[in-house]
């Protein structure tokens, strides 16, 4: 089942759920809209290597926006921290975004319950795309689990501080 927006109040205020900075403009009937933050990152290597850490090269999005460009994978992140405790935290890229031709989250819209942090954002674009920090860009919604579950622990992604590029390269340490 997935949370309606007043079921997402009510376990904010219980702190099974955060989202800090809140507005309560960005609440939807069953999901809560997460904004861009001012950086963005791409990587320097056109090849990039499963067993090597890739080396990424940080922008920031200037007052004026940032063109990013087809055929390139950019990471962005939330501007919000999220943390779910007691929930499966998703979320989707919005309907106005895709209808630029902008993927939001390549394959890893997916959370683990447990999660605390920001959310790093696989975009790419199918047209030059001008983007601008503090859009809406996405949005979160939570489905219910089980009451039986354990809670994401793993140091690889938990309790970041900014974009997080790919660490499956200490999976083959």
């Amino acid at each position: 089942m997935i949370l309606s927006g007043i079921k997402i109040q009510e376990e904010r205020a219980r702190g099974r759920i955060a989202i800090d900075p809140w507005d309560p403009e960005q609440l939807n009937p069953n999901s809560y809209n997460l904004t861009l933050s001012d950086e963005i990152m791409h990587y320097r290597d056109t090849e990039l290597d499963m067993k090597r850490k890739p080396e990424p090269v940080l922008l920031r999005i200037p007052p004026e926006g940032l063109v990013l460009q087809p055929g390139k994978l950019y990471l962005g992140r939330t501007a919000e921290y999220t943390e779910t405790h007691g929930y499966v935290p998703m979320i989707e890229g919005r309907s106005s975004i895709g209808r630029l031709g902008m993927f939001v989250h390549i394959t890893a819209g997916f959370g683990d319950v447990g999660f605390a942090g920001f959310w790093t954002l696989e975009i790419m674009v199918l047209q030059p795309t001008r983007v601008y920090s503090g859009v809406q860009i996405c949005q979160i919604f939570y489905h219910d689990i089980s009451e039986a579950h354990d809670e994401y622990r793993s140091g690889k992604y938990q309790n970041n501080t900014g974009i997080q590029e790919s660490m499956l390269y200490r999976d083959f340490l």
